[in-house]
């Protein structure tokens, strides 16, 4: 059935809040750009004059959609090379949806999003219907073909598990922007007692280069590893130079709501660390190094001004 001018309309203004719904379910933009267009062939394949709710029928299709891909990307992620970390956002993204709560806000960070995957796809679901976008259970229940009492539980498990692997309360912006400076002062010095000052006892640094790129299996764990890695990681040498096609220049930006260092060379972003800032110090680095995560952001990156560098030639 040929849609008509006011139904391409009517989908286009769910847009948005279907890629945002999307990305925070699967983690990557890009796959969130699959599903809502796969979303999209089915509305234009469907018998609209049916449709009472447009809105709730496209957020349904879409979360089963979303549910399908979870499924296979757990099969996927068995065989995937080194860590897995969700595909980095630059602040201004509109994939990254509403911020008007600290729920909306938090559900997009990518300290949260890492802390999703542990959850299985059906609770992820619920959670992120539920405390990102405040659906109320009888509808994530009608959306998901469960109870609204199943809905319930399923969120309050759900939620458990985000926020006991949650660090402890994060701090002010300006206070996290001091903290980046002093920490590349002190990467950048080779002295690993002035790292281990700024990090929790039990910070983590995770990396993500999906086998294109160098990245350690398993996490760095401890302040005085993480301490170890990053001074090595800001060490000069001609093998990073070539690896990474020159030698850095590193900005300081908000990524997925949060404090973060971006590497780039040239026009081309070769990395986005991810900063896990509390009120006890440096709690994660994650960094997503892997080249096929990073093509939106560099885009985005290119039409954006982002000011002088705080690091040149970074190695």
């Amino acid at each position: 059935m040929a849609l008509t001018m006011n139904d391409v309309d009517r989908f286009e203004a769910s847009r948005p809040r279907l890629e945002a719904i999307a990305y925070r379910l699967l983690g990557s933009a890009s796959e969130a750009e699959d599903a809502v267009q796969e979303t999209f062939l089915r509305w234009q394949a469907a018998d609209l004059d049916r449709i009472e709710v447009p809105e709730a029928w496209l957020t349904k299709v879409l979360t089963h959609l979303c549910l399908n891909q979870l499924t296979s990307a757990r099969a996927r992620r068995e065989t995937y090379v080194g860590q897995w970390l969700p595909e980095p956002l630059l602040a201004g993204d509109s994939m990254l949806g509403p911020a008007d709560t600290a729920e909306q806000r938090e559900s997009v960070s990518f300290a949260v999003l890492a802390l999703l995957e542990r959850l299985s796809p059906g609770e992820r679901a619920v959670y992120v219907l539920r405390e990102a976008f405040a659906y109320p259970h009888k509808e994530i229940a009608e959306i998901l073909d469960i109870t609204e009492g199943a809905s319930q539980q399923i969120f309050h498990r759900a939620r458990k598990h985000v926020v006991d692997g949650k660090a402890r309360t994060e701090i002010d912006e300006a206070a996290a922007r001091r903290i980046i400076d002093e920490f590349l002062a002190a990467a950048t010095s080779g002295r690993t007692d002035q790292l281990v000052r700024l990090l929790t006892q039990d910070a983590v640094a995770i990396g993500d280069g999906g086998g294109k790129v160098p990245a350690r299996a398993k996490a760095f764990e401890g302040a005085l590893a993480v301490a170890t890695f990053m001074r090595g990681l800001f060490k000069p040498s001609k093998a990073k130079r070539a690896l990474a096609g020159g030698s850095p220049v590193v900005h300081a930006t908000t990524v997925n709501g949060g404090p973060a260092l971006v590497a780039v060379v040239g026009d081309r972003v070769v990395g986005v660390m991810c900063l896990e800032i509390t009120a006890d110090g440096i709690a994660a680095f994650r960094n997503q190094v892997n080249p096929d995560k990073l093509e939106r952001f560099t885009r985005h990156w290119a039409s954006t001004d982002h000011g002088e560098p705080l690091l040149d030639a970074a190695f």
